[in-house]
């Protein structure tokens, strides 16, 4: 990629004086790089606005991000969890943010140096990156892919769905892979070692780790009746049947039989099956209904459960499995979320076979009596899976390929 500067410097600055023709790579010339990152998203979403702020803070970062849509930083009606939601965090403060209708792409794709997507699903984001691909510039990919959510498939659907995905990578300089299945994913489908740069999925750990105080976890235990010699068992998301909330139902008769106190099973979320859930768990006073639950309430119901249970089919990642072990809490998530492979260990939860509800209810009959122990093991290992290694990896490609 040659800078715009005359000097060849690598500052990207037309009219540019320097006397240092260091080059864009030179790390020890005295004129700094600036590299233009343009991040095409859908729209605002509360997981990445903490790591869209981190990013702004690069000092050979210029940064910003455009949107297709900004729906999200409203109320609106949320499909998933079948109601209004208005997320109670700032979602596009702190770094430049612009809506699409606002800007002109011509003029976006001829500013930036590279160009960054988060998936491939929107067909204007598709028509853009080969745009951005066609005028050299880099165009960086980080998606959610693996074969446990999104399969090939078989015979004809399978050539078809590879062909599309290959129309599409082969104007992707590079690839920032979330996890090993990912990255499993892009090397099945004939992308190169060379292309793939980690760039771990993460939440802000810190928040976390700090929102909970001993006082606000013992309130929401009592509020649920929950006695101290007592086990919480949370599930928190959409209640969707693909994710499977009704397998814990199932899964507590056995834990609650088996035990001499009987645990307490917290729904924090709301969806499609909610009604159904009340119904059938009507005849249970350990059996609780929360509602949905904004982003500051969430790190007291993680910190306040001795073990967070994910048991979804097809799950992309699983985000709420890092929100749980940065909170200190073990995890129980099914071999379909693609978090799992990453970030569960016999020290920090299990690993269940999707669908197999006695599976399940051991693994929470395992823990429950380790999840203090376990919780706190949790907190360490997700640690350093972290924006600071989001970065870093960003970075890296940046560096790599300029």
């Amino acid at each position: 990629m040659a800078p715009d500067c005359r000097q060849n410097c690598g500052c990207y600055q037309i009219d540019c004086a320097s006397p240092y023709p260091t080059g864009p790579n030179d790390k020890d010339g005295a004129h700094p790089v600036t590299l233009n990152l343009t991040y095409f998203l859908s729209h605002p979403i509360q997981y990445q606005s903490p790591l869209l702020r981190r990013l702004a803070l690069e000092d050979d970062l210029s940064f910003r991000v455009v949107y297709e849509h900004d729906f999200s930083t409203r109320t609106y009606f949320d499909q998933g969890f079948q109601s209004e939601v208005r997320w109670d965090i700032p979602l596009r403060e702190g770094y430049r943010s612009d809506l699409l209708a606002d800007v002109s792409v011509n003029e976006v794709l001829r500013e930036c140096d590279a160009v960054w997507f988060h998936g491939w699903q929107s067909k204007l984001f598709r028509r853009i990156l080969k745009d951005a691909s066609r005028r050299r510039k880099l165009t960086l990919m980080r998606g959610e892919n693996w074969f446990g959510a999104m399969p090939d498939g078989y015979g004809v659907m399978r050539l078809a769905r590879r062909t599309y995905h290959k129309s599409i990578f082969r104007y992707c300089s590079a690839f920032l892979t979330i996890g090993k299945k990912n990255r499993e994913y892009y090397l099945d489908h004939g992308v190169s070692q060379a292309r793939l740069f980690d760039m771990p999925y993460a939440v802000d750990n810190q928040t976390f780790l700090q929102r909970a105080s001993n006082t606000m976890i013992a309130e929401v235990r009592q509020s649920l009746d929950v006695t101290p010699e007592q086990k919480m068992i949370l599930y928190a998301g959409k209640l969707q049947r693909r994710k499977n909330p009704h397998h814990l139902l199932e899964a507590l008769k056995t834990i609650s039989h088996n035990a001499a106190t009987p645990a307490v099973l917290v729904f924090a979320g709301d969806g499609e099956m909610r009604r159904e859930l009340e119904v059938e768990a009507a005849a249970s006073p350990w059996i609780k209904f929360v509602g949905f639950k904004n982003q500051t309430e969430m790190p007291t119901y993680y910190a306040a459960a001795d073990v967070f249970v994910l048991p979804a089919e097809r799950e992309p990642w699983g985000l709420a499995i890092n929100e749980a072990m940065a909170s200190g809490t073990a995890v129980v998530a099914s071999d379909q979320c693609g978090a799992a492979y990453d970030l569960i260990t016999p020290e920090t939860g299990r690993m269940t076979e999707a669908g197999n509800m006695d599976a399940l209810a051991g693994a929470i009959s395992e823990i429950l009596p380790r999840s203090k122990e376990m919780g706190t093991a949790a907190q360490a290992h997700v640690k350093l899976w972290d924006f600071e290694a989001d970065v870093r990896g960003i970075l890296s490609a940046l560096e790599v390929l300029v």
